[in-house]
């Protein structure tokens, strides 16, 4: 039996694009994520006996870029990534850099104690260590 391709299917790359277009635009618009939200920041979350370590992966920004917030029960990361400047004449043939503001809320699943929190951000790494304590205000 031969295996052929039917002429009523797309390409790949075709589906691929597509997808990406409807993605971006739901992202956008408000209804799967935040306005104005152009990406999402990977995260890797690990919780031992004494705290929880959170680390983010967010390439392309300054430390004093990023805000973190730490609520009772979440963490909030949000920033902006902006596009470097292009030199004009030159043109784009593609880019799949996404540039924009973003907001991450992540559950910490348990209580920490705020004065002992600890940042650090290199090599577009945010890593955050959030001792397991009393709640402070």
């Amino acid at each position: 039996m031969a295996i052929t391709r039917s002429e009523h299917l797309p390409d790949l790359e075709s589906v691929h694009r597509e997808l990406n277009r409807r993605l971006t635009h739901f992202m956008n618009s408000g209804e799967g994520g935040f306005p104005g939200m152009t990406f999402m920041p990977y995260a890797e979350i690990e919780e031992t006996p004494k705290a929880v370590y959170l680390t983010l992966e967010i390439p392309g920004m300054e430390a004093k870029d990023l805000d973190v917030e730490l609520t009772e029960d979440s963490v909030c990361i949000s920033g902006e990534r902006k596009s470097a400047a292009r030199t004009k004449g030159i043109g784009m043939v593609r880019s799949e850099l996404r540039y924009g503001k973003f907001k991450r809320v992540i559950p910490i699943p348990a209580k920490i104690n705020r004065n002992q929190v600890e940042a650090e951000y290199h090599n577009g790494m945010l890593k955050l260590t959030l001792p397991k304590g009393l709640v402070n205000s």
